[in-house]
C-alpha cells in the first residue's frame, strides 16, 4: 500500500516538475533527446528509492541532482568530464547522497527563461505539427507515449516514431536551445499557440472516436497555455488564446448529455457553465485588451465566446458584437470556415452541411435539410457528433411542428 501511494506521488511530482526538468537539463546539455533521457533516469531512480526512502522535501530538486550525476557519468565515459563538470554543477562532486540538498538558486533564477526556451523548440516549424504536439505534450505536458497515443487514437508505435524524429530532426538541423526575438518571435509564437490550440481543439471536439470531448486533453492545453501566459506576459494573443481557452473549457459539463451525447450550445443548462473558468476567461480577456497592439484571431475569437458566456440565457446574447467581432476576424483571417463559403477546400467539412441543413429547417425545406444533415452524418469521424446529426436528419422525415421555432444551432 506504501509504494502504491509513493507511486501515486512520484506521478504527481512527475506532471509537475518534468517540464522544469527537461528544460534545465537542455540548457546544461544542450540536446533535448539526452536531456529527456536523463530526465527519465531521475523518475526510475525514484520510482526505487522513494518508496523506501520516503519523498524528499524538494522533489524537485532531487530529480535534477540525479540526472546531472548521470550527465556527469556519460560525459566522463566521453572524456569531457573535467569541462563538463565546470558547466552543470562543480558542488555535486561533493556531496554524500541524492537527498542531500543541492544548491538550486542559480537553477531556479533560470527556470522561466529555460522553459520559454523548452516551449519554442518543442513547438518549432521544422517540425511537422503532428510531431511538434507530440513532442510538446511529451516534454511539456508530461504525458507518457501511451496516453498521448490514447488521446488521439493512434497505436503508440505511432506517437514512439514521430518523437524521436522530431528529437533526430532537432539535432541534425542543430536547432539552438534558446528564445526567439524581433520578427522571429511573432513568427514562432504563432506555431507555439497553434500546437496549443490544437491540442485543446482535440480535446474540446475529438475529429474522431466514441467521446465528443476529452477533457484530458483541453487541461493539458490550458495547463500550457496558462505558463506561456507568464512565460511571455506582455504578449497580447496568448492572453487571448487563454482566455478563448478558459470560457470554451467553461461549458464542458453542459455540451455531453446523460449518455455522453452532444448538447447544442443553445440547448445547454447555463447553470451548469464553470462560473470560475469564465471569470478566468474574461480576466483574461481584460489582459490582452489592456495591452499595445490590436487584437488577433485567438483574442476575437475569446471575445465572442465572451458575449456567450456573459448571456445567462440565450435571448440575452449580443448578436450585434459577436456580428461585429466577425467582421474583424474574417479580415484578419480569410477563411472558407469562418465565412462559410462554398469553396472546394470545403467540400469534406461536415460542419457546412450541417449548417445548411439547420437553415433549410428553418425555411421548412424539410427533405432538403434531411439531405443536407445526412450528409454531414457520412462526413463526420465521430462517433457522437455522428448521431447527433443522423438525429437531426430524422427529425427532418416529417416536418416538426416547432420548425419555425427552432433556432440557429451552434457546437
Amino acid at each position: 500500500m506504501a509504494t502504491l501511494e509513493a507511486h501515486r506521488t512520484i506521478d504527481a511530482v512527475w506532471r509537475i516538475e518534468s517540464a522544469r526538468l527537461i528544460a534545465g537539463l537542455t540548457r546544461m546539455v544542450h540536446d533535448v533527446g539526452l536531456a529527456e533521457e536523463l530526465a527519465q533516469d531521475a523518475l526510475v531512480a525514484a520510482l526505487e528509492q522513494w518508496p523506501e526512502s520516503g519523498v524528499p522535501d524538494n522533489p524537485g530538486a532531487w530529480l535534477m541532482a540525479i540526472a546531472k550525476r548521470r550527465a556527469i557519468d556519460q560525459f566522463r565515459r566521453r572524456e569531457t568530464l573535467e569541462r563538463k563538470v565546470v558547466e552543470i554543477g562543480r558542488d555535486l562532486e561533493t556531496q554524500e547522497g541524492p537527498s542531500a540538498e543541492p544548491d538550486f538558486d542559480a537553477i531556479d533564477s533560470n527556470i522561466s527563461d529555460d522553459m520559454l526556451r523548452l516551449v519554442f523548440i518543442s513547438c518549432h516549424p521544422v517540425l511537422s505539427t503532428e510531431a511538434r504536439v507530440a513532442l510538446t505534450l511529451r516534454l511539456l505536458g508530461g504525458l507518457t507515449t501511451e496516453e498521448i497515443a490514447r488521446a488521439f487514437l493512434v497505436p503508440e508505435s505511432t506517437i514512439a516514431q514521430r518523437i524521436v524524429r522530431a528529437k533526430r530532426t532537432l539535432a541534425r538541423k542543430k536547432i539552438p536551445f534558446e528564445v526567439p526575438s524581433g520578427d522571429e518571435l511573432t513568427s514562432r509564437l504563432s506555431s507555439v499557440l497553434e500546437v496549443v490550440y490544437l491540442v485543446f481543439n482535440e480535446g474540446y471536439s475529438a475529429i474522431g472516436g466514441s467521446d465528443w470531448m476529452r477533457p484530458t486533453l483541453c487541461e493539458d492545453a490550458l495547463r500550457l497555455g496558462r505558463i506561456l501566459a507568464e512565460l511571455v506576459p506582455k504578449e497580447r494573443e496568448v492572453h487571448g488564446l487563454v482566455s478563448l481557452m478558459e470560457i470554451q473549457a467553461s461549458r464542458a459539463r453542459a455540451r455531453l448529455g446523460p449518455d455522453g451525447e452532444p448538447v447544442l450550445l443553445f440547448d445547454q443548462d447555463r447553470a451548469r457553465w464553470d462560473r470560475l473558468l469564465i471569470r478566468r476567461g474574461l480576466a483574461a480577456l481584460a489582459r490582452a485588451e489592456a495591452l499595445a497592439g490590436s487584437a488577433g484571431p485567438y483574442e476575437l475569437q475569446a471575445a465572442i465566446a465572451a458575449c456567450h458566456a456573459r448571456a445567462r440565457v440565450p435571448e440575452e446574447t449580443d448578436w450585434a458584437r459577436i456580428a461585429a467581432r466577425y467582421a474583424r476576424l474574417v479580415q484578419q483571417v480569410p477563411s472558407p470556415v469562418i465565412e462559410l463559403n462554398q469553396e472546394p477546400s470545403l467540400k469534406n467539412y461536415h460542419l457546412l452541411p450541417s449548417v445548411r441543413g439547420d437553415l433549410l429547417a428553418k425555411l421548412d425545406r424539410h427533405a432538403e435539410a434531411r439531405e443536407e444533415f445526412s450528409r454531414a452524418a457520412g462526413l463526420t469521424r465521430n462517433e457522437r457528433e455522428r448521431a447527433l446529426l443522423l438525429a437531426r436528419a430524422q427529425e427532418c422525415a416529417t416536418p416538426p411542428e416547432r420548425a419555425d421555432q427552432r433556432k440557429l444551432r451552434g457546437p
